[in-house]
């Protein structure tokens, strides 16, 4: 008995050709997306990054602080007390004064008064020109003489006992008034109120103590 031929359908030849294609179209696909989030992830990584960099700058650089002001090696040069039924002084010393500018730019300061006072009234006052405080630096100004006296002063009391105990202590205030500049384009007024106290030593006529704030 003869053997019926069967017929089988030819596979198309090109039965794998779109299969390739629909796999090399997503492949393509998936690689555009990992490059869009890594682009997304570069971006982001970068505004980071500026922000950080703003923010430390605007707390560093661009951050103004108050300089500081102070008084600085006293020297007493002459002093005469009496402590009798009229208690007076009169004497003199040569001081530095300090202008301590931590900003990241200069400190321009206008002419300031220095006073002393003894009881809350003034017993002495000495000027300080006008100068400038360089960035990141302290600007020295050198040889201050400061001549002060009780002549003004009401009989007091106080200052018959103080002087009989062997201290004098006068206290030392001023305001000085300036700008500090920075990048060349921004000027910040910034004021300074200074207060030391000074004691003396009446009978070995020396500074026993200076403290500032």
């Amino acid at each position: 008995m003869a053997e019926k031929n069967q017929e089988y359908p030819f596979a198309p030849a090109n039965g794998y050709t779109r299969s390739d294609q629909e796999s090399g179209g997503l492949l393509a696909e998936e690689l555009k997306r990992k490059k869009k989030i890594k682009i997304a992830i570069y971006v982001v990584a970068f505004v980071i990054f500026q922000v950080i960099v703003i923010t430390a700058f605007s707390l560093t650089v661009m951050k103004v602080k108050t300089p500081k002001l102070r008084l600085e090696n006293i020297q007493l040069q002459t002093l005469t007390t009496n402590a009798s039924n009229s208690p007076s002084f009169d004497g003199s010393f040569s001081t530095q004064v300090r202008v301590k500018n931590t900003n990241f730019g200069p400190y321009k300061f206008e002419a300031t008064t220095l006073n002393f006072n003894y009881g809350g009234a003034t017993v002495g006052q000495v000027v300080i020109p006008k100068g400038k405080a360089g960035m990141k630096s302290t600007k020295k100004i050198d040889d201050v003489t400061v001549v002060f006296s009780s002549t003004q002063l009401p009989n007091s009391a106080e200052l018959g006992s103080e002087l009989t105990a062997g201290t004098l202590t006068l206290s030392s205030s001023a305001r000085m008034n300036g700008k500090v500049e920075l990048m060349l384009i921004m000027k910040k007024k910034k004021s300074i109120n200074m207060s030391c106290t000074i004691t003396i030593d009446v009978a070995q006529k020396t500074v026993k103590s200076l403290q500032c704030q």
